[in-house]
C-alpha cells in the first residue's frame, strides 16, 4: 500500500516540533507494509539543520518552495492509496490541501493529519472561507495528535466524517536513559522553541521561578531565546537536536513541559516532550491541563504544576531518589501503554478497514 504524506519535515526538527511524531508514526506504518513517501519543502533553513538523513523506511522528496515545484509533487498524489495532508507545512498549505485532494485517485483514502488541532480549529472559527471548511466533508478522516473529546466534537461539528486522536508516544529506540552530561546539568531543564502562543506560560512556569530562586540552576534549550532577557541563573544552550534530547532529559534533577496556550485550554494534548522525557526516565514537571492523568499518574509518574509557585515547591521537595523513582515509573508506564508501535497498530487498522470498506462499496 502506498502512502503520500505532505508535511513540514521528516528530516529536520529545526522549528519543527512534529518531526519526532512523524518519524515515530511513519516508521511503524512502514513496518506494517506501508510504502511511505514524505514530501517536504526546502524551507525555513531546515535542510541545513537535519537531525537524520533519509531513512530506509520512507522515501523523502525535498522540493523547492516554488509554485512549479509544488505542482510537481501535488501530481504525485495520484500514485498513492492513501493521501495525507498535514497541517503546518508552512509554505503553500492551501495549494497543497486543494491540490493533493483533487489529484488523489478516486479509490484512494484522503486524510487530514492535524498536529496542532487547537490552533487549526481556532483558525477555522476565525476564517469562514478557509479551504479546509469545504474539504472536511470530502475527507475520509481527520487524524489529530491530541485534543481528545473537545477536538473530536469540534471537527465533527464542522463537517468531518471521522475524527480520531492519534496521540504522541514514545519510540524506545530513539528515546531512552543515558548517562547525564555536565553541559546540561541543572535543577530544572526546559526544552522548546520560543513561540508567541507559549511565551507567557514559559515566563510563568519557568523564568519567574528561576528568578525567584537565584541559587538554583536552570537551563533552557530551543531556538529564539537568544533575544529574550533571561535571569542570570538561566543558561541558554540554543537549538538542541533530537540526538541530544536524551542527554538533556537525563542531566537535570527535573525537566519541565509547558503547553502552548491553545493546547492547555483544550487539554488532552500531551506534547512529544512528555514521552521523550518519560522514555529517558526523567522526572517531568508539567503545567496543568485536562486529561494528563490519562497518560501519566500525577505525583507518581509526573508532577503537575498549576503555576510557578507549584514548580518551585516541587523542586524544593524533590530529592534525587524521588526524582529517579518518578522517572522510572513514567518510563514503565509509557513502555506499556504509549509507544508508537501501539499507535501504529491503531492507524494501520483504521486505514486498512477504511480501504476494505471502500472496495466493498465499489464492488456492490
Amino acid at each position: 500500500m502506498k502512502m503520500a504524506f505532505y508535511g513540514s519535515s521528516l528530516l529536520s526538527s529545526y522549528w519543527n516540533g512534529a518531526a519526532t511524531y512523524y518519524r515515530g508514526m511513519l516508521s511503524e506504518l512502514a513496518k506494517r507494509g506501508w510504502d511511505v513517501t514524505f514530501y517536504e519543502p526546502n524551507a525555513f533553513d531546515r535542510q541545513n539543520h537535519r537531525d537524520i538523513e533519509p531513512p530506509d523506511w520512507a522515501r523523502v522528496v525535498v522540493y523547492d518552495a516554488t509554485p512549479d515545484a509544488c505542482q510537481t509533487v501535488i501530481a504525485r498524489a495520484a500514485e498513492a492509496d492513501v493521501v495525507v495532508k498535514a497541517n503546518g507545512v508552512g509554505v503553500f498549505d492551501d495549494e497543497l490541501l486543494n491540490g493533493v485532494m483533487d489529484a488523489a485517485n478516486p479509490r484512494a483514502l484522503r486524510l487530514y493529519w492535524d498536529v496542532d488541532a487547537p490552533a487549526t480549529l481556532a483558525e477555522l472559527r476565525q476564517t469562514p472561507d478557509h479551504p479546509l471548511h469545504r474539504r472536511l466533508p470530502q475527507l475520509d478522516a481527520v487524524l489529530t495528535y491530541g485534543g481528545g473529546p473537545p477536538v473530536v466534537t469540534a471537527y465533527q461539528a464542522m463537517g468531518a466524517r471521522v475524527c480520531r486522536p492519534i496521540y504522541n508516544a514514545l519510540d524506545p529506540a530513539t528515546h531512552y536513559p543515558v548517562p547525564p552530561q555536565p553541559r546540561f546539568a541543572a535543577d530544572l531543564g526546559f526544552l522548546a522553541n520560543r513561540l508567541p502562543d507559549r511565551e507567557a506560560r514559559v515566563e510563568r512556569f519557568f523564568l519567574e521561578p528561576a528568578g525567584h530562586n537565584p541559587d538554583g540552576r536552570y537551563i533552557i534549550g530551543g531556538s529564539g531565546w537568544e533575544t529574550k532577557g533571561l535571569p542570570t541563573n538561566v543558561t541558554h544552550v540554543g537549538h538542541v537536536g533530537t540526538a541530544d534530547h536524551n542527554a538533556f532529559n537525563a542531566s537535570a534533577l527535573a525537566v519541565l513541559n509547558v503547553a502552548r496556550n491553545s493546547m492547555a485550554e483544550v487539554g488532552f494534548s500531551p506534547a512529544t516532550r512528555v514521552f521523550e522525557a518519560a522514555g529517558a526516565a526523567a522526572c517531568l514537571i508539567t503545567d496543568a491541563w485536562e486529561g494528563v492523568e490519562l497518560f501519566l499518574a500525577p505525583d507518581e509518574e509526573i508532577l503537575v504544576a498549576r503555576d510557578g509557585q507549584d514548580v518551585t515547591d516541587h523542586l524544593r521537595a524533590l530529592t534525587p531518589a524521588r526524582a529517579r523513582a518518578i522517572g522510572e515509573a513514567a518510563r514503565r508506564r509509557v513502555l506499556a501503554e504509549h509507544t508508537y508501535a501501539r499507535r501504529g497498530v491503531e492507524v494501520d487498522a483504521l486505514l486498512r478497514d477504511a480501504l476494505a470498506a471502500r472496495r466493498e462499496r465499489s464492488a456492490a
